[in-house]
């Protein structure tokens, strides 16, 4: 009987450990998918501009370095030159590109651009 319960377990656990794996490879692809389709929104990519955008993203490595952060203003994106952004998009670009030097991902990010956007300037 014990050797029984035994198979069973093992089979279970043999069954289990690789879907585990899987879903945790669906959540990592998951998150990257959100953060580049996050990333091309704020960069106001379209049509094929964005699908280039998108392929790059989702097949650059996972943990490039972090840039060191500077001080100085940041230089609006190239999809904002030229337009004149309202006060809060100003903030968001500014968040945003605050967000990325510091190489924040996930919870962190989000916590962060919650933050920053809600600071009076």
């Amino acid at each position: 009987m014990k050797k029984l319960i035994i198979a069973i377990g093992l089979s279970f656990a043999a069954i289990t450990l690789p879907g585990l794996a899987t879903a945790q490879a669906a959540t990592t692809q998951t998150s990257k998918m959100t953060q580049c389709n996050a990333d091309a929104k704020a960069k106001g990519l379209k049509g094929e501009e964005r699908k280039k955008f998108m392929k790059e993203c989702l097949s650059a490595k996972a943990a490039e370095p972090a840039k060191p952060a500077v001080a100085e203003k940041k230089a609006m994106p190239a999809a904002h030159e030229g337009k004149k952004l309202t006060a809060q998009q100003e903030k968001m670009v500014t968040c945003n590109a605050d967000a990325k030097t510091k190489g924040l991902k996930g919870d962190a990010r989000k916590k962060f651009m919650k933050e920053c956007l809600s600071n009076k300037k």
